[in-house]
């Protein structure tokens, strides 16, 4: 539970506000339990869990977060490495949200409902998993026809 800095995703969680901290301990969970993996932390506040490799034509190649979220006050961003749009038929179930290429945001989690919100999250996990089980990832998921 700790990046290459040593930082500790407890810590990190336990830096937030109430309110914050409730829905990120929910969506720790939630994503635990669909990708089997403890949570790491990314960049400056990115709770991911799982990775995958890219390597894009361009020669740029990296690693990311299969899932993840970033929390902030008053807003969560939930990653959705494979885009969005995938997940269109279920996000007009969701509740409250808004969403840009491949985040979805939404300000609190009582807004949404949550059993739709794990199914978008599982769909998005297995659909970049399955991706990656061949190699590095070489195209923009969320910006690709999948």
């Amino acid at each position: 539970m700790t990046d290459h800095d040593d930082r500790s995703v407890d810590h990190y969680i336990a830096s937030l506000d109430e309110q914050t901290r409730q829905d990120s301990q929910t969506l720790i969970e939630m994503m635990q339990r669909i990708s089997g993996r403890e949570p790491t932390l990314w960049n400056v506040g990115t709770i991911g869990f799982g990775t995958y490799h890219y390597q894009y034509d361009s020669g740029r190649e990296g690693d990311g977060h299969t899932i993840g979220f970033y929390p902030r006050k008053g807003r969560l961003t939930i990653y959705l490495m494979d885009g969005t749009s995938r997940h269109s038929e279920l996000l007009a179930k969701l509740g409250k949200h808004s969403t840009t290429g491949y985040c979805l945001y939404v300000r609190r989690l009582s807004d949404v409902d949550l059993p739709v919100l794990e199914q978008i999250v599982h769909d998005s996990y297995e659909f970049v998993e399955s991706k990656s089980q061949d190699g590095p990832i070489r195209q923009i998921l969320w910006k690709a026809d999948a």
